[in-house]
């Protein structure tokens, strides 16, 4: 290429340019690749959804051809394109009827925007850049890239770029789940081309999916777990081994199923053995196999287990199954880029990634989604995956992308509310739509196996409250309740974090054996309380109590005698006895559901519509009806407690294809939260602009509420050479990692007060 070529991408860092002819070519290339990908296991026009790609990979840097935008990237300099790039991609797609194309193009970098903003590219183009910069003296940008797209398009053809027949016809789609598919091929290559060139990223190999292999390696993994030293723990693990069964041997169809298995019955492998059957078995075969958890915390023994499970000889573990969230560890890009862009196998993912990125408007959080069509997903513990109002128009995309797109889905819970199947649901998900809400069966079909699961689920615990009438306890009466008169060990959830921290220092000062597990603890200190958890459930240590919030609630592999359950959402209650005789080990489990009210405790506002639910069961409900009965019907409490309009919002927002407004909406933690560095050195090293990795700071990290920031006088770690860094607080009061973390020096800081003290 002569030396006078266009450019697409600036000198940087030491890295030399990238011609236009290079970018394009790659991304029209990796663009049609994903499309072709992904469109496999589409049941529409699969040849029109790959040529809207290809022509929107083709002209999506059209006006960097503009001889302003030249002159910039020609220039080792970090300076902004005084011309918007997209803009003329845009104008010539509009023109050549390729409209789809050219809402791909506008949206590649500013992301999804509402259809009011569909106008025709040459008369009014709001979804663009409206700059007016200075070297264009008042000229209009629209004007000026209408005035010159002539010019950049000889330029474009010049150097070996033509657009592939038949891309018009002249549509927009009406399906926002195939627009953001199609967005995440584009954007997926776009921006992998530009980090390869820049060393940001790296190649990968594809990864042998193997599925029939791995599925032999979880049964010889099960057939080695050990059968039990109790005639009860036998019978629960032959129970678990019958599960396993049926679930693998489960029908392929239909490609939405349950498992509402009890909690300590195995449904975690069981399932996994179904959707590797299913990813085997089906044509053509499935790509990914995605694991949905709740909770950050709960990711990393999980995949442990994925990786001792189904990973063969020769293999490197973090090669076939990838956790992705915040705090995971990566030793080289290419385990990133497994993970962050869903390549790998098998995908040990957070609720919130899954759902907020098939939310999405935003073209950074969308690029992965592409991956999604021809998968399978498996959402553990699906009771506390999202809040209620959020189902709805979920459900709708997941039904699309499992009827449309090759998908099949199974959601698990001990506690699974089956809302489908509520009328009140059912009228907004089909609303204005020809479908009905499909038949979504359970993988256990066999009647005596569901009836023996239940009956020794019956037996395992015994939900109980203390007499009607009774007040809410203080701290010390809880105190006195919880130790002298309840066998351990003891688990008690309540539902702050600071309701936690004073009731295990008041159990402390008591003379009591107590942890505290909660996020009050920087996570590399919470990990050190689970061992020693693990430590002392193994040892058999009975007269002790872990203190903790909701982070231990649901996949946490603890197994206590007596459990205690601030009062809260129902499937919260039901989810403190999965922790509680887990294997059956205990003949008087029991679970109390208890109401606490002290000064010292903090109230937890989010959860009261589902506080109010669980209100209206009597304890002979808790411990007679199946606990998808008492999830269900509490959702259903729920709905018309104020979940209703929240949903009914953003089922209107999608249909109006409000892209922006929708991932605003669907966001599924809505309280904005700050990160504060407990480790000093650390904190400094950041001050002084060191080189820190983002895992190292997650790991020495608390989260905090935002509006706490000011009340607590935490100052923001400003780096001049890293503006970004101002988000970043350093904690400068008593930390304790031992026990209560940030919250040591908070109750600390509340005594101060309390005598006379102030903070400024």
């Amino acid at each position: 290429m002569a030396s006078d070529a266009p450019l697409a991408h600036s000198s940087r860092g030491g890295v030399s340019v990238q011609t236009y002819f290079e970018h394009v070519k790659n991304v029209r290339h990796d663009a049609v690749r994903n499309a072709m990908n992904a469109s496999g296991f589409y049941d529409g026009d699969r040849e029109v959804f790959v040529r809207r790609v290809e022509a929107a990979a083709l002209y999506h840097d059209l006006g960097k051809l503009d001889h302003a935008n030249q002159g910039v990237l020609g220039q080792d300099s970090p300076n902004p394109l005084p011309i918007a790039h997209e803009d003329a991609g845009v104008a010539a797609l509009w023109e050549l009827r390729c409209k789809e194309s050219a809402v791909l193009v506008a949206a590649h970098h500013a992301g999804l925007f509402s259809k009011a903003e569909e106008s025709h590219p040459n008369k009014k183009r709001p979804f663009r850049d409206e700059r007016q910069p200075p070297a264009l003296k008042g000229y209009a940008v629209d004007k000026h890239v209408d005035d010159h797209l002539r010019d950049y398009l000889t330029a474009h053809e010049k150097v070996g770029l033509w657009m592939a027949p038949g891309c018009s016809d002249g549509t927009l789609h009406r399906c926002g789940f195939t627009r953001r598919i199609a967005l995440s091929c584009l954007v997926d290559a776009d921006h992998g081309d530009t980090a390869y060139h820049y060393g940001n990223e790296v190649e990968i190999a594809e990864i042998e999916l193997r599925w029939e292999e791995r599925l032999a390696a979880l049964q010889r993994y099960l057939d080695r777990l050990p059968e039990g030293s109790t005639g009860r723990e036998q019978h629960r693990n032959r129970l678990r081994k019958r599960l396993f069964e049926v679930c693998r041997d489960s029908t392929l169809d239909p490609p939405i199923r349950t498992c509402d298995a009890a909690v300590g019955s195995g449904k975690t492998t069981a399932v996994i053995a179904h959707l590797l059957r299913v990813a085997a078995e089906r044509k053509p075969t499935l790509r990914h196999i995605i694991v949905v958890l709740p909770y950050t915390n709960i990711i990393s023994q999980s995949v442990e287990t994925y990786r001792k499970a189904l990973v063969l000889e020769g293999e490197r573990p973090e090669d076939v199954v990838a956790e992705h969230h915040h705090r995971a560890d990566f030793s080289d890009l290419e385990l990133r880029q497994l993970a962050t862009s869903w390549k790998a196998p098998i995908i040990v993912t957070t609720a919130v990634q899954f759902f907020e990125t098939i939310a999405s408007s935003h073209p950074a959080t969308l690029r992965k989604l592409h991956e999604l069509p021809g998968s399978a997903v498996f959402v553990d513990e699906m009771h506390a995956a999202i809040p209620s109002h959020l189902w709805p128009q979920m459900w709708r995309w997941l039904e699309t992308w499992t009827a449309h797109w090759g998908g099949h889905l199974v959601l698990a819970s001990g506690s699974l509310p089956r809302f489908w199947e509520l009328e009140e649901y059912k009228a907004l998900v089909t609303k204005d739509r020809q479908s009905v809400m499909p038949e979504v069966p359970d993988l256990v079909q066999d009647d005596s196996l569901r009836s023996e699961l239940k009956e020794t689920e019956k037996r395992r615990i015994f939900y109980n409250r203390r007499p009607e009438g009774s007040s809410a306890l203080d701290c010390n009466d809880l105190v006195d309740f919880v130790i002298q008169k309840k066998p351990g060990p003891r688990l008690l959830i309540v539902n702050t974090v600071h309701t936690a921290a004073a009731i295990a220092q008041a159990m402390r000062d008591s003379g009591h054996d107590v942890l505290h597990l909660s996020t009050a603890l920087a996570p590399i200190h919470r990990d050190s309380i689970v061992e020693r958890v693990k430590l002392r459930l193994r040892d058999r240590i009975e007269n002790w109590t872990l203190v903790a919030t909701s982070c231990v609630e649901a996949g946490m592999n603890f197994s206590f005698r007596t459990g205690f359950r601030e009062r809260a959402s129902t499937a919260s209650l039901i989810q403190i006895g999965g922790r509680v005789s887990r294997g059956d080990e205990f003949e008087d489990a029991e679970v109390w559901d208890i109401l606490l009210r002290d000064d010292r405790f903090r109230a937890n506002p989010a959860i009261s519509i589902s506080r109010n639910a669980l209100d209206l069961f009597a304890v002979d409900e808790l411990n007679h009806l199946s606990a998808t009965q008492l999830a269900t019907s509490a959702m259903k409490r729920e709905w018309t407690a104020g979940a209703e309009e929240k949903a009914r919002q953003i089922v209107e927002c999608e249909d109006r294809m409000e892209y922006p407004n929708v991932s605003k909406q669907c966001r599924v933690i809505d309280t904005k939260t700050c990160t504060v560095i407990v480790d000093h050195g650390l904190a400094q090293a950041v001050r002084k602009g060191k080189k820190v990795s983002k895992v190292e700071l997650m790991k020495y990290s608390v989260q905090i509420w935002a509006h706490k920031i000011d009340k607590l006088a935490l100052c923001p770690l400003n780096d001049i050479s890293r503006p970004s860094c101002t988000h970043l607080y350093m904690w400068p009061y008593e930390y304790d990692a031992d026990f209560i973390g940030y919250m040591d020096g908070v109750l600390k800081m509340e005594k101060f007060i309390s005598a006379g003290g102030s903070v400024i």
